[in-house]
């Protein structure tokens, strides 16, 4: 056997034997916080290098990467109202719920707007609960807007995978 064989069977051998027990990390978080400043807070985590996303029929969830759930309350005009409001799911995938426990139909509206002020979708609460079909928007994030008589009494950020 000649040196160029020898060079060719070494570099053969190291292929079959070595390159298959090569291997890097796939689920392991290395480390991660949570910073605040005057711009937002912003969540992070390294170490992930991949992730999958699950859609069904009342969300999505992106396997591997921290999830919020949470409805954060932008404004609200007047404190003194008791009207009890629950909006879920957010992130919303398909259809955004609106219940209001306390509801009397006192002339109430909503409006779904986009970061840039335009208005999407506008309509009455008629009754307890209210659903709005977020399906037919693109992923983004979204300023829900509750009005009483021509005054806005709550507005909501919403987040549509």
């Amino acid at each position: 056997m000649n040196y160029k064989n020898y060079k060719i069977l070494i570099a053969f051998t190291i292929l079959i034997i070595v390159i298959p027990k090569v291997q890097s990390q796939n689920n392991f978080v290395s480390t991660g916080a949570n910073i605040s400043g005057s711009g937002g807070t912003l969540s992070y985590s390294l170490g992930q290098l991949a992730y999958s996303t699950i859609n069904g029929l009342s969300g999505s969830i992106n396997q591997g990467v921290q999830q919020p759930y949470e409805i954060y309350k932008v404004g609200i005009e007047d404190v003194n109202l008791n009207i009890s409001l629950l909006i879920y799911p957010n992130p919303t995938y398909e259809n955004l719920v609106i219940r209001m426990e306390e509801f009397e139909s006192n002339n109430f509206n909503y409006q779904l707007v986009d970061l840039h002020g335009k208005l999407l979708i506008s309509n009455k609460i008629l009754d307890r609960q209210t659903i709005i079909d977020a399906g037919i928007l693109p992923p983004s994030a979204y300023l829900l807007k509750i009005i009483q008589d021509s005054k806005t009494i709550g507005s909501f950020k919403i987040i549509k995978n």
